[in-house]
């Protein structure tokens, strides 16, 4: 049940529509992928979607129906579990020859694994006997790739019901939560991303679908998504006191990274994965004495070891390099491969306009931006259909979007129902309050700025798949936006699910540029730059001892991180030399910024 994939990577949540159907694109080839269950209109679209297209008919859940949201999540994620059970059990009985999936399947494992060598074996020998029996054994060990899911722990707006009371248990958050605990997947996780959720992360106390089995292993399991010891030790053991094990810690760079950003206080990958590693066992330990006092206080039942615990890292990895020694050095299980995907067809679902805009992205194209209506730094691809209509509805003095889906509806400003500040209506009556203030025109103009940069996510995140499948969304919402990491200005090319694959295995010709920074370095650069904003928006503001220390400690974490690096560039799978090089210019930028902003000057 709870048998790891026998892939060595993992497709990462992406936006809303880019991987709401992954699984079904890539699970029976033993890949794990993760769905966002936030936006419920989106995923009874694409049950409406499913049903035909296999051949079942579609019974739509609307919302006038008792608790259709959670509704909607279980039966769509019961409909992709068929679908790649469905899958898997037609590769088993597919012949092994040339073309068909369980030869994919197996040529498309990593060249060190087990059933890989097996596979070889079998298809090198001439005893015709022993090739059968070799057959019928892989047949068995075809297993799909986990269909995770992941909930984005700060979208959580309370629901009403018609008395105008909070539905008790009701939020976006937990209603999310219920659909996937509901669901038939075993052996498959829950992500929570954002940060910790007091409210969601008590309400998983009242769920036994993440009890242990008597077996030791879990039907459904949690995955935090971290960045940073300090944040996987808070969380964990927050959970472990009210007897849910975290199975797997999936650290994030805090800027590398796709959609929302969550930037550390300067500390970097490199030296965070570090900590992990030599924090490891002690981590676990910690976990385990307070899972394991629930354990006996609860079920009576004395644990002598720990379930297992897994930890992987994701955020701009880029080549096969990277990828290895993320694995041998830092021994972590799985690595993430997100916006790379995103010219995969065959594993994602972008829209043909989008899939051409990702095709030619530059790293200017790819900004940090302050579009999302969370409040939080948010990459973001310019040039989309929704950035052309945001800016064509400025111009026409009619800013903001319609907001029919209200999952970011959380600001209460000007009302007592809460408002998402990408809503047109948010934006007239933040303007207006703007305009009374008599601000110099600079101020004005910054404040203005930070108002009509913001952009309607739920739609623009949700309409690739609409398109892409012709299945209406929203009316005649169609504009769609896009939070690519900084890394796909390094991928310009559309390619196959195999041709990705070899390139993450290094079995293939590279598919970056040669100049490409290492992700380390890239990782760093972007740490600097935000530096650099800080200290420029500190420089235009009366001296603050709070955001003087802040820069100053965020300085001293870069600089400590950069002589990690230093020492251990010898052993990196890369260019040792252009390492060092990439490494000593970021540095010199650094040291710029001490000059001229005095920022360890008492």
């Amino acid at each position: 049940m709870n048998t790891p994939s026998p892939h060595t990577f993992h497709i990462p949540v992406m936006g809303l529509a880019y991987t709401i159907d992954s699984p079904v694109k890539v699970a029976r080839f033993g890949i794990s992928s993760v769905i966002s269950i936030v936006e419920d209109r989106l995923v009874e679209m694409m049950r409406s979607y499913y049903y035909p297209e296999t051949g079942r008919t579609y019974y739509p859940i609307t919302t006038d129906q008792p608790d259709y949201r959670a509704r909607r999540i279980t039966d769509y994620l019961n409909l992709v579990n068929t679908i790649v059970r469905a899958q898997v059990e037609k590769i088993k009985k597919a012949a092994f020859e040339k073309g068909s999936e369980i030869v994919t399947y197996f040529e498309m494992l990593p060249d060190d694994s087990v059933l890989k060598q097996l596979y070889r074996k079998m298809t090198e020998t001439d005893d015709q006997a022993e090739k059968r029996k070799m057959e019928d054994y892989l047949r068995t060990q075809v297993r799909p790739g986990s269909i995770d899911v992941n909930i984005m722990t700060k979208i959580d707006r309370d629901n009403y019901d018609s008395d105008k009371h909070i539905i008790k248990d009701g939020s976006d958050a937990v209603t999310s939560l219920q659909g996937y605990i509901k669901s038939d997947l075993t052996g498959s996780s829950v992500v929570f991303s954002a940060g910790m959720n007091p409210r969601l992360y008590n309400y998983l106390e009242q769920c036994d679908q993440f009890d242990m089995l008597d077996d030791g292993s879990f039907s459904k399991k949690i995955i935090l998504k971290v960045s940073d010891y300090r944040s996987a030790l808070i969380q964990g053991k927050y959970l472990a006191k009210k007897g849910i094990w975290v199975s797997e810690f999936r650290i994030e760079s805090g800027l590398n990274c796709g959609g929302h950003a969550f930037a550390t206080d300067g500390f970097l990958l490199g030296p965070i994965l570090e900590e992990f590693k030599s924090g490891k066992q002690e981590l676990i330990h910690s976990l385990f004495e307070l899972y394991n006092g629930v354990q006996l206080k609860k079920n009576k039942r004395q644990l002598t070891a720990a379930p297992p615990l897994r930890f992987s890292v994701q955020g701009g990895i880029g080549t096969a390099e990277e990828d290895k020694f993320l694995h041998d050095h830092y021994e972590v299980e799985s690595t993430g491969w997100g916006s790379p995907f995103l010219l995969v067809p065959e594993a994602t679902t972008v829209d043909a306009a989008t899939l051409k805009l990702l095709q030619g992205a530059k790293e200017e194209d790819v900004v940090l931006s302050r579009n999302s209506p969370l409040g939080v730094r948010f990459h973001y691809l310019k040039g989309t259909s929704a950035d052309k209509e945001k800016q064509l509805r400025i111009k026409e003095g009619r800013p903001g979007s319609p907001c029919t889906e209200k999952h970011l509806a959380l600001n209460t400003e000007f009302a007592n129902e809460p408002l998402c500040t990408a809503s047109r209506r948010y934006q007239q009556l933040k303007i207006r309050e703007l305009q009374s203030m008599n601000l110099p025109e600079d101020a004005y103009n910054t404040r203005l700025t930070d108002i009509l940069d913001k952009e309607c996510l739920c739609i623009g995140l949700s309409n690739a798949a609409a398109i892409t499948y012709s299945t209406p969304f929203v009316g005649k919402l169609n504009a769609v936006n896009i939070c690519p990491g900084p890394n796909i200005a390094h991928f310009s090319r559309v390619v196959s699910l195999k041709t990705m694959i070899d390139h993450i295995y290094g079995r293939s010709l590279p598919l970056t540029a040669a100049g490409r920074p290492h992700m380390f370095i890239a990782e760093l650069n972007l740490y600097i730059d935000f530096l650099k904003e800080k200290l420029e928006e500190e420089a235009g503001e009366e001296r603050d001892a709070k955001k003087r220390k802040y820069c100053t400690e965020f300085y001293r974490n870069l600089r400590k991180g950069i002589e990690y690096y230093r020492q251990i560039a010898g052993i990196m799978n890369d260019s040792t030399g252009r390492f060092l090089e990439m490494l000593g210019r970021a540095e010199q930028v650094l040291n710029g910024f001490n000059q001229q902003y005095r920022i360890e000057t008492p």
